[in-house]
């Protein structure tokens, strides 16, 4: 008789979509549930009415199904313990526990564990008064970057161009709060210049699997404009993510920090997302999520030859030693189609007219929903084209070819995804 298993996806976005989508390719896996899911994950499974932020709702559902593995795929529920909460119960989960998210809910317990390691990062300081952060501003030069300490959706960043600027993001988040209790702490850092790179590392908190270098395009408008999103779109392999820099990467970087967390007594099971940046003077760590990203999973996991069920579950017993990750030739890339209105204030409730299905393509859903009209706008990153192919040329032209089956009204998306390297627009 064949192995049946069955897999709890934490989450709603796009991300979980293609988690979703990745696990139910293997014929092995019977059952997903996904909490909450969207309109995209019910086609795959059972979506449950069930926040990812509920703990114990979500925990008292997971004690009685006791479903094989349990993915959690936002930070949000992983900062508040989830992952703890569940491994209590005895169930094998894929996340972070508490203090380990730590690495993406706290930006200075992060920035104390990088300089502590001394690992490669921005000159940094951190504050719980705004007049002690405005003083510290202005000992830096300009452009400098003002961060809201805790969880902001992606979006508590600033970089500044003048001081004066700089002493107006802190008096926004410390005082206004515009990102609520996650400005409380600010902290002020160098501004570094390069190129960025996501590198996303599935660690079991002794051994690492590192997966393609991806990059993801943060700003709203083409060429890199207007305001800063949650993701616009994104491709792997990245061309600057070589062999000899992921090497680089993994020794100066990924190893201490693993190395730093387990000296607090910290056993980190989950993904170690670097954010870098490529600068003159090598790579250097802007920031570390605590799950994949999103963007980035939309054109990670295509390039996945290794089933996923097997990736995940020996990180999530420890057991990663012993495994051979396969990843595909080629490459992926990924285009988010986004709400009128996205980032400031997207317009929701909109019919989705989701097209035709493309070979070597897929279409990722986030913001959605099923409501009175079918599918609906329910989000402000609505869904995510993803195409594959032999080299990134082709994955553009299959990722765009599948954006342009969809249709709602005021949709919005980026035709330069890929411009980086590719050096050419859609």
């Amino acid at each position: 008789m064949k192995e049946q298993l069955s897999v709890l996806v934490v989450g709603s976005g796009g991300r979980e979509h293609a988690l979703g989508w990745s696990l139910a390719r293997d014929p092995r896996v019977k059952k997903i549930w996904f909490a909450p899911g969207n309109a995209g994950t019910a086609a795959l499974g059972e979506n449950l009415d069930l926040a990812a932020t509920d703990l114990e709702e979500v925990a008292g559902w997971a004690a009685k199904e006791k479903p094989g593995l349990v993915v959690v795929g936002p930070e949000a529920p992983l900062c508040a313990g989830l992952a703890d909460r569940l491994r209590e119960l005895g169930l094998r989960v894929f996340g972070p526990g508490k203090k380990g998210a730590q690495l993406e809910g706290s930006k200075s317990f992060c920035k104390e564990l990088l300089v502590r390691q001394r690992i490669p990062t921005a000159k940094a300081g951190s504050f719980q008064k705004a007049e002690d952060a405005v003083r510290f501003s202005e000992s830096l030069p300009c452009p400098q970057v003002v961060k809201a300490d805790g969880l902001a959706a992606g979006k508590g960043v600033v970089i500044a161009e003048s001081h004066a600027e700089a002493a107006t993001a802190i008096r926004q988040m410390m005082a206004e709060k515009v990102f609520g209790e996650a400005g409380a702490t600010v902290l002020i850092e160098e501004f570094l210049e390069g190129e960025e790179l996501s590198l996303h590392a599935v660690t079991d908190g002794k051994n690492l699997v590192i997966l393609p270098g991806a990059q993801d395009h943060k700003r709203v408008g083409e060429g890199d404009t207007g305001l800063n999103t949650g993701g616009m779109g994104a491709y792997a392999p990245a061309p600057k993510a070589t062999p000899d820099l992921i090497r680089e990467v993994k020794d100066r970087i990924l190893v201490p920090t693993l190395q730093g967390l387990a000296q607090q007594g910290i056993e980190y099971r989950g993904v170690l997302y670097a954010g870098l940046m490529l600068t003159k003077s090598g790579p250097k760590v802007l920031e570390y999520n605590c799950r994949f990203g999103d963007p980035e999973t939309e054109v990670l996991l295509p390039l996945i030859e290794t089933p996923l069920w097997d990736l995940l579950g020996a990180a999530a017993d420890g057991n990663l030693s012993g495994l051979a990750v396969k990843i595909r030739s080629g490459a992926a890339m990924t285009v988010v189609l986004a709400a009128p209105g996205y980032p400031a204030q997207p317009v929701l409730g909109q019919a989705i007219q989701t097209g035709r299905d493309l070979p070597d393509s897929c279409l990722f859903h986030a913001g959605t929903k099923r409501g009175a009209k079918g599918i609906e706008v329910a989000g402000g990153r609505v869904v995510a084209a993803t195409g594959w192919g032999k080299d990134l040329k082709t994955a553009k032209e299959r990722a765009y070819a599948r954006a342009a089956e969809v249709d709602f009204d005021g949709i919005q998306y980026r035709r330069d995804i890929g411009h980086r390297a590719l050096g050419t627009t859609q």
